[in-house]
């Protein structure tokens, strides 16, 4: 388990556009200094993501430009992105070019957990701060912000079992290949099923975590398959609902991610009404691996790995304009934003929509031990 503790930041927002083309800076001009000073030279701080093919990966680089257009970082960091196609070859060239750029800090998301462990060191070595989060990196010089991504799996399979009372026919619809989330996510729930030998997993494919491609996928299987009573998703939960529905077959109990569409089914807004529950992986990591690497480079936070709960609902606690959003897509990720007097970091919708900064609000961004 990672070592984690609470740290917090209160910064207020400006209503500022955003420059935020993939690899160009995204910041805006450096806060008035006192006469005859020189300005603070702005750290250099980039994303390099793995993959951006699916809803998910556009909210979580979305935050991320929103966060670099708002204070502290808008005055104090200089933010680039970069995106390398799900290719392992192609993200270790990015971050080596990134390393002789100069740069004082690396986000990953990686393409591989342990395909960048050497390029990874090297950054290390020229002493640039890496803090990998969602699908993280191998390398112990490096710094992790995630979710607990086994506990992930374990928990919305025991929902199955538990709401199968242990026996029952289930598929399961898993991410990315290779990936270290789908990895872990797929080991916990297997855990689960193993230890409920009542429980029978009929199919396990892939759905890209992309919920097109999941009701791709889903049509594809059911013809051949018996009767289904629950299905287990890593992403992509309201595409097999859509799938199950244009077959006319009965609706299974699901547990899957936090996707507007598949709230929406769960709340009643779309039908059929399925009982379910959602688990979010925050698309707000990227925020949160931000902060880490600028509060670890300007000494502000502990060179220490962080663990966030992530968010989870049931079909009778759902909050509308909370939890869930009637007006958003359905492929939408219902927790691109956290709630509660807890919230982790809260942000507002057009941050999530169109990566620019959430005007008179205050982004509060809250880690550590639970």
């Amino acid at each position: 388990m990672n070592l984690h503790r609470y740290g917090r930041l209160l910064v207020a927002a400006l209503a500022l556009s955003i420059a935020a083309a993939c690899g160009s800076p995204a910041s805006e001009a450096p806060a008035a200094q006192p006469s005859g000073s020189a300005p603070a030279a702005k750290l250099k701080i980039a994303l390099s993501n793995s993959f951006i093919g699916n809803q998910w990966r556009v909210e979580m680089e979305n935050v991320f430009k929103a966060a670099c257009a708002m204070p502290p970082y808008v005055d104090q960091v200089e933010c680039s992105v970069y995106n390398a196609g799900n290719d392992v070859s192609t993200q270790s060239r990015q971050i080596s070019n990134l390393i002789s750029q100069g740069v004082d800090g690396i986000v990953v998301n990686a393409a591989s957990t342990s395909g960048l462990n050497g390029v990874v060191q090297q950054a290390c070595d020229r002493g640039i701060v890496v803090v990998s989060f969602d699908n993280t990196v191998d390398a112990a010089c490096g710094l992790t912000v995630n979710t607990d991504q086994v506990k992930f799996g374990q928990q919305l399979a025991q929902f199955l079992v538990d709401q199968l009372k242990g026996q029952g026919k289930v598929i399961m619809v898993t991410g990315v290949a290779g990936t270290g989330a789908d990895n872990d996510r797929n080991k916990g729930a297997k855990e689960v099923f193993a230890a409920n030998p009542g429980i029978e997993i009929v199919a396990t494919y892939s759905g890209m975590w992309d919920s097109a491609t999941a009701q791709r996928a889903t049509s594809g299987q059911l013809p051949g398959l018996p009767k289904v009573d629950g299905v287990w998703v890593s992403g992509g939960t309201d595409g097999v609902i859509k799938a199950f529905s244009a077959a006319k077959r009965p609706m299974p109990v699901f547990a899957g991610e936090a996707e507007n569409g598949f709230r929406k089914y769960m709340a009643g807004i779309l039908e059929p009404k399925v009982n379910g529950m959602s688990i979010g992986q925050p698309p707000f990591l990227s925020v949160i691996a931000l902060e880490l690497a600028r509060g670890v480079i300007k000494n502000e936070h502990p060179k220490e790995s962080v663990t966030i709960p992530f968010p989870v609902v049931t079909s009778d606690s759902l909050v509308p304009g909370e939890t869930v959003f009637p007006d958003l897509p359905d492929s939408f990720f219902a927790d691109f934003t956290d709630s509660g007097p807890n919230a982790t970091v809260i942000l507002c919708q057009q941050g999530a929509t169109d990566g620019t900064p959430c005007p008179g609000k205050t982004l509060d961004v809250n880690f550590g031990t639970r």
